[in-house]
């Protein structure tokens, strides 16, 4: 094995990727890509496992050591298993479709992945560019014959397959396409597969399986593979334009350098190494996704299944539920260059399929979870000045807002969504979450000046008040007439069955962050309202045995595990009190993430639990939805130094940081004094200095 790639090396030594862990997330509920992959890439190729339950989403779990093959396309940290598409098995003599393996012959860093199979004494390695991954398997001196099993039909969870093709070109290559279904209701992918020698072909079990074959000279066995939404044109296209060499070290050592260039955006100082292990690991989960789903000469494919031609990359796997919260916010700081290219994926998007995104793999619309969590990305990109057409940007908010779907009809006819028609689960969810997304409309229409949408959406961000019962304390489920349901118990969270999404009663009654002077007044004041967020972290009850399992890392009744909790702790900054949130941030520093195999205490959601991490360990989280309002919180690091673009440096420098000084006492931004408990992104993004001086008393930042 080539130590100098897959495992560690005196030439490391100061290589961020040497930080990264990625089997961290892999165990537990994490549900994290393990394999070699660029950042964004659309490749993401690694091992492949017979999926067992609901923690094989990504396809791989630690816990498991049985291998089906190497798959050239998974998720990271979904609720939902899919992808696995194009899969390649090394064999012995004797053909098997599965085989077992151990974990200590497993070697991964950012952008290479190898194993050692005792079963057959092969080692296999894997490396990717954005579009292509590299096969490279060393087979041993007595086999007779080097053999692989390319299978299309194995797929991960719910993906099923539905039409197949291979075709053989020459000597050396094969072409083809899979169609599947699954969370993406109609997948499409195209693969061009190049081989370093001349290969046999034998097709096995309804040409799904195929076995590819050539006689053992002693050298390993390449493939190459090129993947496109379009062709098997455009699959040799990308090929032959990402991966113009068969040295493996030479494209494994291109794919680290690029790991090695973004995770270089963001440096910190410590001496403690487990820290800085968790925050590049946390870092590298951040860019998984979204992924590229576009070829090389600008085709992809729409949401309205056709071929278009874009002069941007099209992204997909836009799990934004979960990522408008705090991914999508760390990559306006950090990944400006992407943003134009993001915003003109959601407006080709919704130009393809008559609303802005919801959840899109692949090209499709799943609809997935509440809300239209398009709109806080689309909206901050506008307001934080990126190259956005806002009256476009606008328009399709207006549209996809005024939809009669997912319970819309209801809320432009009652001002609510009431839980008594058409049978509507997860009511208050689905209203809260409408609340914010319209709060940024309404601020994109100031900026536009359309004074009708303005006024319009405004009062509509405010319907999460009606929800509000008074004599509960709780946001509750209301019907037709007016009437609260029954509050069953304020801790119950039956999953897709109740008012709530992935949470409870307490955990929904924070899901405010557009408008938090408005939910301190419906709570009684500040008084009562941070008696009752003080309540939260202490006041513990029975989830109910139907509770979602993404519903995790509770402190009282505050689950970090899942995303609707991620901006509760900063509520604290937000009316004036960050002495209380402190303690509360660096609790979860310690508890919810770690260095081992079950690093994260939920699924990692596309990004969205590392980019919590990496943003507030860095001293800084943006509450709201859309604007750039990054609050000041507890930062871990005693020096931070990130990249904003243009060649532009932002610092936050930590004096007399430690485990027991973890309040801000006073801070200078750029020399001079600094009163404010947040940040604005412009002030980040045009460069400069933050510093803070740690204690063990607080001082308010008013």
């Amino acid at each position: 094995m080539d130590e100098g790639l897959g495992g560690s090396s005196s030439t490391d030594e100061g290589l961020l990727t040497s930080l990264v862990d990625p089997f961290i997330g892999t165990g537990g509920h994490g549900h994290v890509f393990l394999g070699a992959n660029v950042p964004f890439g659309l490749v993401q190729l690694g091992p492949t496992e017979p999926v067992r339950g609901w923690d094989w989403c990504s396809g791989y779990h630690y816990s498991d050591s049985v291998l089906v093959g190497f798959s050239m396309m998974h998720l990271s940290g979904t609720g939902i298993g899919d992808l696995g598409d194009i899969s390649l098995m090394p064999v012995g003599d004797e053909v098997r479709r599965t085989t077992v393996f151990s974990h200590r012959n497993e070697r991964v860093r950012p952008g290479y992945y190898s194993l050692f199979i005792d079963e057959s004494g092969i080692l296999a390695e894997l490396t990717a560019t954005a579009r292509c991954g590299m096969h490279k398997y060393t087979f041993p001196a007595t086999q007779q014959r080097q053999q692989l099993l390319l299978d299309l039909d194995e797929g991960i969870g719910w993906d099923r397959t539905s039409a197949i093709s291979l075709r053989r070109v020459d000597a050396r290559t094969l072409v083809g396409w899979r169609r599947s279904r699954g969370w993406a209701s109609d997948q499409q992918i195209f693969f061009a597969a190049e081989f370093s020698k001349p290969v046999d072909v034998t097709p096995l079990s309804n040409d799904t399986l195929t076995l590819v074959s050539a006689p053992n000279d002693g050298s390993p066995l390449l493939v190459r593979i090129g993947l496109s939404p379009v062709s098997t044109d455009n699959a040799l296209l990308n090929l032959h334009a990402e991966m113009t060499t068969w040295d493996f070290a030479q494209v494994a050592a291109a794919a680290r350098k690029a790991w090695e260039e973004q995770l270089g955006k963001i440096r910190v100082s410590s001496t403690d190494e487990r820290a800085k292990r968790i925050f590049y690991t946390a870092l590298y989960h951040t860019m998984v996704a979204p992924s590229v789903f576009s070829d090389v000469n600008g085709d992809y494919r729409g949401s309205d299944g056709g071929v278009h031609h874009g002069d941007f990359i099209n992204y997909t796997t836009l799990s934004l539920w979960d990522t408008y919260r705090a991914a999508h916010p760390l990559m306006t700081l950090i990944h400006p260059e992407r943003q134009k290219d993001i915003a003109q994926t959601m407006l080709h998007i919704f130009r393809e399929q008559g609303k802005l995104p919801i959840w899109h793999l692949m090209g499709n619309e799943t609809d997935c979870m509440v809300g239209y969590p398009a709109i806080p990305v689309l909206a901050d990109l506008v307001l934080k000045g990126y190259d956005v057409d806002a009256r476009e940007a606008l328009e399709a908010m207006k549209t996809s807002a005024m939809r009669d779907e997912r319970g819309l009809k209801w809320l432009k006819e009652y001002g609510y969504l009431p839980y008594d028609l058409d049978k509507e689960n997860e009511t208050v969810a689905k209203g809260m979450e409408y609340a914010l997304a319209d709060a940024c409309i309404a601020k994109v229409a100031k900026v536009v000046g359309d004074k009708q949408a303005y006024r319009y959406f405004l009062q509509r961000s405010q319907a999460y008040k009606k929800y509000y019962d008074p004599q509960t304390g709780f946001m509750r489920g209301l019907d037709s007439k007016g009437k609260f349901r029954e509050l069953s118990g304020e801790f119950q969270a039956t999953h897709q069955h109740h008012d709530y999404t992935e949470g409870n009663a307490w955990q929904y009654l924070w899901l405010v962050p557009h408008d938090v002077p408005g939910l301190v007044s419906l709570l009684g004041g500040k008084q009562r309202f941070v008696e009752k967020l003080d309540s939260l972290f202490v006041v513990e009850g029975d989830l109910g045995e139907n509770a979602a399992p993404d519903i995790s890392g509770l402190i009282g009744q505050y689950a970090h595990g899942n995303e609707p909790s991620h901006h509760v702790i900063y509520l604290y900054n937000a009316v004036g009190m960050p002495w209380k949130s402190a303690p509360l941030l660096r609790r979860v520093f310690s508890e919810m993430y770690n260095d081992e195999k079950d690093g994260l205490c939920g699924n990692e959601d596309v990004g969205q639990m590392s980019a919590w991490y990496v943003l507030s360990t860095m001293g800084i989280y943006q509450v709201e939805p859309a604007g750039g309002r990054y609050y000041i919180g507890s930062p871990l690091f005693d020096e931070v130094e990130m990249r904003v673009g243009g060649g532009k440096t932002f610092r936050i420098v930590a004096h007399d940081n430690s485990d027991t000084h973890i309040h801000v006492r006073s801070a200078l931004l750029n020399g001079r004094k600094y009163m404010k408990p947040y940040l604005d992104f412009k002030d980040i993004v045009k460069g400069g200095t933050l510093e803070l001086w740690m204690s063990d008393q607080p001082r308010l930042l008013r």
